[in-house]
């Protein structure tokens, strides 16, 4: 009894913290704005920081960790000019376009919900079925989705990046795969890159505050509801997956073509 009560509150409760109806949304359509950094905080229209690995109470989920702004140049936040980036900078699709395993959601704030993951790719270790070898011998990879709902269409990209362990040990997320999988995408972004006649580079900034550090999932509310207490957004802390922490610190690139 006391186990179903807690998954009935945590299935309600973030409901109440976050009405769906049209009367609490708030519509985030403004680019002019010398304050608008090319992407919307997702908390503002009851999204999070976290991705879905579950799809049931207490909906655990991995870091959003990466932030690529609409700032950057055009071709990027394309579906196919993303791609084309990722490979530029060591990642390419799963081997032979097969998935296996769950596909994660996310939901950006933007008026779209829940959405399941858009790109899934994964270190692309030599040129000939690369990734193919990560399956095997695991490595780097992320998911992403776009913020392109009409609540808040910034055209942004939402990753989450970890590194894995090789398939004799189930893909799991290796110690610290989080902060790990974020780092090597920032590495290889900021040193910059080439693909196909073009050169490109990323600036970063490394944002705290959207995502507290640790391993429960706590989220500190957005800045309109900074004067509500501390766990308004998410009371139930789904946790982050596999209860592997995190520093909480989310890197916002903004990608060039030189």
């Amino acid at each position: 009894m006391p186990r179903t009560l807690f998954l009935l509150f945590c299935t309600f409760v973030p409901v109440m913290a976050y009405p769906a109806t049209s009367d609490t949304q708030t519509f985030l359509t403004d680019k002019t704005s010398s304050e608008y950094q090319g992407w919307y905080d997702p908390r503002i229209n009851g999204g999070r920081f976290l991705d879905y690995t579950d799809h049931k109470p207490p909906y655990r989920g991995e870091p959003l960790n990466i932030i690529i702004t609409s700032l950057s140049d055009p071709y990027v936040l394309t579906d196919e000019g993303f791609q084309e980036y990722s490979k530029s900078i060591g990642y390419s699709e799963e081997c032979l376009g097969i998935h296996l395993g769950n596909k994660h959601g996310a939901d950006l704030g933007d008026g779209d919900g829940k959405k399941m993951q858009q790109l899934l790719a994964r270190q692309y270790y030599f040129p000939v079925m690369g990734t193919c070898w990560e399956s095997f011998a695991g490595g780097h990879h992320f998911r992403a989705w776009k913020q392109n709902g009409t609540l808040a269409n910034s055209g942004a990209w939402f990753l989450g990046a970890s590194k894995e362990e090789p398939t004799a040990k189930k893909h799991m997320i290796v110690p610290n795969g989080y902060n790990i999988g974020r780092d090597w995408f920032v590495e290889k972004a900021t040193a910059g890159s080439y693909s196909k006649g073009m050169w490109w580079k990323a600036d970063v900034e490394w944002r705290e505050g959207l995502l507290e550090p640790g391993s429960d999932g706590k989220q500190a509310p957005p800045q309109p509801l900074s004067s509500a207490p501390d766990d308004v957004s998410h009371p139930c802390h789904p946790g982050i997956n596999h209860g592997i922490a995190q520093d909480g610190i989310v890197a916002i690139l903004t990608i060039h073509r030189l």
